[in-house]
């Protein structure tokens, strides 16, 4: 399950992952007892520290999309073992303000910082095996910026994604 959240300027939320410099979009697994919405605010919660009340949910994925980890990626020794996700796709748009987002409140964080960026700069930015499912869920979840009902600039989903990559 993966989260694309934007603010009403149409830029989107990119995490730093702890102690390294890789930057990608919140997401993660679906529990047994979960359905994809109850899986996103869970990893919402546990990864940027926003709740239901701060988010509004725009839309999601239509169907699953995947990827594979490279060889190099695979942890042999970890169980279970994952050799890649198929997730749902999330487009939330913050209705709070920036500071409601914490890292502070789980043991072990995902992320140590964030930033706003244009809404393509992802693709450039994102580990080279997931950027055709980034590709593939902004492109979809992207379209409904440009919404009359949705008060968000899409100016940025309207520029060329051939820029960033």
């Amino acid at each position: 399950m993966g989260i694309i959240l934007c603010n009403d300027e149409g830029r989107v939320f990119w995490a730093k992952r702890v102690g390294v410099s890789s930057w990608q979009f919140p997401q993660g697994g679906i529990n047994p007892n979960e359905d994809p919405e109850t899986a996103m605010y869970r990893e919402l919660w546990e990864e940027t520290g926003l709740q239901r009340h701060h988010v509004q949910i725009l839309g999601r994925t239509r169907y699953w999309l995947r990827y594979q980890l490279p060889d190099r990626y695979i942890r042999k020794n970890s169980l279970p073992l994952c050799i890649g996700q198929k997730q749902i796709w999330f487009m939330l748009r913050l209705v709070a303000q920036d500071s409601s987002v914490s890292f502070d409140h789980c043991v072990n964080p995902e992320f140590d910082g964030w930033r706003w960026v244009n809404y393509w700069e992802p693709l450039k930015d994102v580990v080279y095996f997931k950027r055709r499912v980034y590709h593939k869920a902004m492109s979809e979840l992207g379209e409904i910026l440009t919404l009359d009902s949705v008060p968000v600039d899409a100016s940025g989903y309207l520029a060329s994604a051939r820029e960033w990559w």
